[in-house]
């Protein structure tokens, strides 16, 4: 057994093989995919292609067998939870079998324009069940695609109904009860990912307090992809700016925003780069009804009434 895996060992030293659960601080690089890599896999049979947008945007042009997922296929009915919620386990297996996964898939989720923030929404409800190995964002999404003059179509097409077998990560969302008892522990790092005068407390928004939640610290999902083209900023950089919000290499990470749309974001950006990492789902909507909760405004801020 010992020279077994001392083998083992050695094939992955020179192979470069990585294992399947990478060790913390290491970037889990096929979270993302290119657009050359998205090209040369494109007749894989294991592939599915998922686009996020507007309707009408995948009706113009999509990449040739995608199928057209957006967040009401994996959210909650409205008026039946808080906005954007995990539906249950069962529910979320019917719509991916509907589109054809299975246990064997390999999933690339892409946006249409700018939609940035659903398509990772749609990472992170796969990476709940089970499927985040296998599951990648096309990085720049449907334009970086055109840009380079890689084919688009408007057909349509059904696919084969896939089954699955979802094994739920649990622990990976967290509740308010959750976030409460872990706020202020060591090695966990609460992060917020809505723009700063959300977060400062300077705008409510929609909620009916403004601020954040005590101890937070902001990192805007907006700072985790380039303004120009949505592709999302090198290694160095994201690594700097989880630095630069006092989070350490060991921490574990915990991410919210308003609904959980943003968060999922900031969510998939911790995950690549190696965090241990959770998802607050009911988020500052959940949080800020809680009238027993605290919340917290940064120094010398001031909320601005609604009009």
């Amino acid at each position: 057994m010992k020279r077994i895996l001392f083998v083992l060992a050695v094939a992955i030293l020179v192979l470069g093989l990585e294992p399947s659960i990478p060790a913390k601080g290491k970037i889990r690089q096929s979270q993302i995919v290119s657009t050359n890599w998205l090209a040369q896999h494109l007749n894989d049979d294991a592939l599915v292609l998922l686009q996020v947008g507007a309707p009408k945007e995948y009706e113009v042009a999509h990449i040739p067998r995608a199928q057209f997922i957006q967040l009401s296929d994996i959210s909650t009915p409205r008026g039946q939870g808080l906005i954007l919620e995990l539906p249950s386990v069962d529910q979320l297996k019917t719509t991916f079998e509907k589109f054809g996964i299975t246990d064997k898939s390999r999933v690339v989720v892409y946006f249409s324009k700018d939609w940035v923030t659903p398509t990772a929404r749609v990472f992170m409800t796969l990476d709940y069940l089970g499927l985040g190995d296998r599951t990648s964002i096309l990085d720049g999404g449907l334009p970086a695609w055109q840009a380079e003059g890689k084919p688009v179509t408007a057909e349509i097409q059904k696919p084969k109904p896939g089954k699955f077998t979802p094994h739920p990560k649990t622990t990976l969302v967290v509740d308010a009860g959750w976030v409460s008892t872990n706020v202020n522990k060591p090695g966990v790092a609460i992060l917020d990912a809505r723009d700063a005068k959300f977060y400062s407390g300077a705008e409510a928004g929609q909620m009916p307090r403004a601020g954040h939640i005590p101890g937070a610290r902001n990192i805007p999902f907006s700072s985790l992809v380039e303004e120009s083209n949505n592709k999302f900023k090198n290694v160095d950089t994201l690594r700097e700016l989880f630095n630069a919000a006092g989070v350490k290499p060991s921490d574990s990470v915990t991410t919210y925003c308003h609904i959980g749309q943003q968060a999922s974001l900031l969510y998939f950006v911790a995950r690549y780069l190696g965090y241990e990492t959770h998802l607050y789902d009911g988020s500052f909507e959940d949080w800020s009804h809680r009238p027993e909760l605290p919340v917290e405004k940064s120094e010398n801020v001031k909320t601005q009434s609604k009009p």
